[in-house]
């Protein structure tokens, strides 16, 4: 399946998808290959096999280095970020036959991540692209940073479990609705952006104005922190 990560630019989702290697390092017995353009975290191997492969050094660009990526069987694929069609191409393919693969995307929420993706295509593509999106996707997360009480920051994150309604809105390009999905998968993991600020507003660790600033649903963050 294909997991995303999206948010802007100096969000974290490198330092993210670095730990998500890390933790099926330390707990999995896998083969995966990161590719990556420059390496930021190097990866000993732990439980698992971890190749890292830098486009410019080992490869000329990420179409050629997961063609050759996939042909050494990875159980994991990282793909440090999804920039043309042909990337996300490849990617689509690979989670369909039964890869994980991790991506980063530069979006806001879980709607805006999805539409990315369909509309780095040609128009006359993008039906199809969808309907492979909507049978490959396993998760899409969006983090975003906030200063947190006494310095430093800390992640504020949207995460959307993918399940049967999550995919016929993919499928039927009703994008709109994936915040709704959010709330109905709970308790599969999934997490709004407000149910993660409220959580990090309650624990003292953010300023309850940071909360409200960096909300997308104002009325249901209000809510949260009564």
């Amino acid at each position: 399946g294909l997991v995303l990560i999206g948010g802007p630019t100096g969000s974290g989702k490198t330092t993210t998808l670095a730990a998500l290697v890390n933790e099926i390092n330390r707990r999995d017995q896998r083969h995966i290959v990161t590719i990556e353009d420059p390496i930021e975290y190097e990866h000993a191997h732990l439980g698992s096999i971890v190749e890292q492969v830098e486009i410019g050094v080992d490869a000329p660009d990420f179409p050629t280095a997961l063609r050759a990526a996939l042909r050494q069987a990875p159980d994991v694929l990282v793909v440090g970020e999804m920039r043309d069609p042909e990337t996300m191409r490849i990617a689509l393919a690979a989670a369909e036959t039964g890869h994980l693969v991790f991506s980063t995307v530069h979006t806001t929420d879980a709607a805006s991540t999805v539409a990315r993706i369909a509309d780095s295509f040609p128009s006359e593509r993008q039906n199809t692209i969808r309907q492979e999106l909507s049978m490959a996707l396993a998760a899409v997360m969006t983090q975003t940073l906030v200063p947190r009480v006494g310095g430093g920051l800390a992640p504020a994150v949207e995460l959307l479990m993918i399940g049967y309604g999550a995919r016929q809105h993919v499928r039927r390009n009703a994008l709109q609705h994936l915040h709704q999905e959010i709330t109905i998968t709970r308790k599969h993991g999934s997490l709004t952006l407000e149910e993660s600020l409220a959580q990090l507003v309650k624990s003292g660790t953010i300023d309850r104005q940071d909360a409200l600033m960096r909300a997308a649903h104002l009325e249901e963050m209000e809510q949260l922190l009564r």
